[in-house]
């Protein structure tokens, strides 16, 4: 594997990185996990966007706000790996470099996000913690989580 990282502001995808991290999003969301919802929410515009990408191919991908853009706090969403890749525990280094991007980019350690209740260890891994009672989203169970 030869995973290179990149983080840009939504004016600086070229239309192939664009079109790769909403090919993902949509294979995994709603594809996957069979929830139609409007993916493409006009937040993208106001986020930075980290996509790994393993020779081209985009196999990891979250979204970075600042404060004030999604939450109070600043915020990571859209957390994502590419089902073929599961495997090689890339979820927790896009986790590990959302959350070095957080503090480098925005100066921001308060981040919070809608986790999905399934993952709501792997979150605690990265030292969030559970802030709100489940509830549903796109009917999907979520839970608030903050990390200090």
């Amino acid at each position: 594997m030869n995973l290179e990282w990149k983080i840009k502001r939504f004016k600086a995808l070229t239309t192939i990185e664009l079109y790769n991290l909403l090919h993902l999003r949509s294979e995994v969301f709603i594809v996957e996990q069979k929830c139609p919802y409007q993916d493409v929410d006009n937040k993208d515009q106001k986020a930075l966007h980290l996509i790994g990408e393993d020779d081209g191919v985009t196999v990891a991908y979250a979204r970075l706000f600042k404060p004030k853009d999604y939450f109070e706090d600043a915020s990571i969403g859209r957390v994502v790996i590419k089902p073929t890749y599961r495997d090689k525990k890339l979820g927790h280094i896009l986790m590990r470099e959302a959350i070095y991007f957080m503090k480098h980019q925005f100066g921001e350690t308060k981040i919070t996000i809608s986790a999905q209740l399934y993952l709501k260890k792997f979150y605690e891994s990265h030292g969030f913690i559970q802030t709100s009672e489940t509830y549903l989203e796109d009917d999907i169970p979520h839970i608030e989580m903050k990390k200090n």
